[in-house]
């Protein structure tokens, strides 16, 4: 059978593949550390539960209009103004089936065949595809430690293109956890507007930064850029399938239509369960929860320097940590091979994120528990001792 040639452009996901080599062998019987994929190990939140509950009891299973149901749309739009500030108005925001239909919709938006979209390497992967899929170009831009592996204004007028329709950034980002400055973003808002161009911004890992930092979200500088969020990070609710857009005025009739036919609507309960995760007290599980991570964050990345894998910045948000494994082999890639198969600890190889140095790089997560991230530092060090 003849398949269609974007098959053939769209990459694996590896961290898929890691995940799903980890679930063969645990089904095998062996016990697997997973630091592969961004999947939290705690439970949702007790409220959004408890309101997932109420919704099934009560009939709300049926679909709902494609942007959302408005309650919830006036809670996210709360939620800026609590975090943030800023007042947005609620048709702005679009509930999308995860964040990679936010992601997928926003490309469609504003890219035809033909044109670039500007994002970082390393970066994720995804991004590139869903460029891919509409037979555009994702134009990758070398990003290293010394720019804190994000996109600057001065690094876009390099690397922009006569095709070039718009700047996709993430902060924190995935895989380096990694932040966007306040004066970077608006430097970035204003290159991408004297050109008439896009600005869109990944902030679904929002709310899990460690610190007293200033983490901006761009919506406080500009209400033309396009931001992604999602409930499955921060929220905990990764297999609630439910995401964000917060989009330009004169965009939200043209992404309706988008939705409408593409997703028809997203999952009714889980709106409702949202709306839980929206409260204050589902904010003081979040915020202890959030401290856990941080002293995840800490231990993994003291634990894994003391093996010999070099790590350029402490990650300053996210649950990631992305190091350099050049001190101990030229292949990345086959390292996550060895360690999944012979100590039994899955991670992500760097060639997932990117081209630019990728298989001087992996990237762990931190999402399991201290006693399990404590017994993965130990056989990582009994297999580096080994190479």
């Amino acid at each position: 059978m003849r398949f269609a040639r974007r098959t053939e452009t769209i990459r694996s996901f590896k961290a898929m593949d890691i995940l799903a080599a980890a679930v063969r062998l645990q089904e095998q019987g062996r016990d697997i550390i997973r630091m592969e994929v961004g999947e939290p190990a705690f439970p949702p939140p007790q409220p959004v539960v408890e309101a997932a509950q109420k919704a099934l009891l009560s009939g709300r299973n049926g679909y709902t209009p494609a942007c959302g149901i408005m309650p919830l749309r006036e809670a996210i739009a709360g939620l800026y103004q609590r975090r943030y500030g800023v007042v947005i108005d609620p048709q702005r925001v679009i509930v999308t089936t995860g964040s990679s239909a936010a992601l997928g919709m926003v490309c469609e938006l504003l890219l035809n065949a033909g044109d670039g979209l500007l994002l970082s390497d390393p970066g994720y992967p995804c991004n590139a595809n869903f460029v891919r899929r509409l037979e555009a170009e994702p134009q990758l831009v070398p990003v290293e430690a010394a720019n804190n592996f994000q996109l600057t204004a001065e690094l876009v007028e390099r690397y922009w293109q006569p095709n070039t329709r718009g700047v996709m950034v993430a902060s924190p980002s995935n895989p380096t956890g990694e932040i966007i400055t306040r004066d970077n973003l608006i430097e970035l808002h204003q290159f991408t507007s004297q050109r008439d161009a896009a600005l869109v911004v990944d902030e679904i890992y929002h709310g899990l930064t460690y610190g007293d930092l200033d983490v901006p979200s761009v919506l406080e500088l500009a209400d033309d850029a396009y931001v992604i969020n999602s409930f499955s990070k921060y929220f905990g609710m990764t297999g609630w399938r439910l995401g964000w857009a917060v989009v330009p005025e004169d965009a939200v009739e043209r992404i309706n239509k988008l939705a409408q036919n593409f997703y028809i609507s997203c999952p009714s309960l889980s709106q409702h369960a949202a709306l839980a995760a929206l409260t204050p007290e589902t904010e003081a599980i979040l915020v202890e929860r959030r401290e856990e991570f941080h002293k995840r964050r800490d231990f993994l990345v003291a634990g894994l320097r003391n093996i010999g894998f070099r790590i350029d910045h402490l990650p300053a948000g996210a649950f990631y940590v992305y190091a350099n494994v050049s001190d101990l082999t030229d292949d990345g890639e086959a390292l996550c091979w060895k360690m999944l198969n012979e100590q039994g600890v899955a991670f992500t190889p760097g060639t997932d994120f990117g081209e630019h140095l990728a298989n001087q790089y992996v990237r762990f997560t931190y999402t399991e528990t201290m006693p399990r991230l404590e017994e993965a530092l130990e056989r990582l060090a009994k297999g580096v001792q080994s190479l």
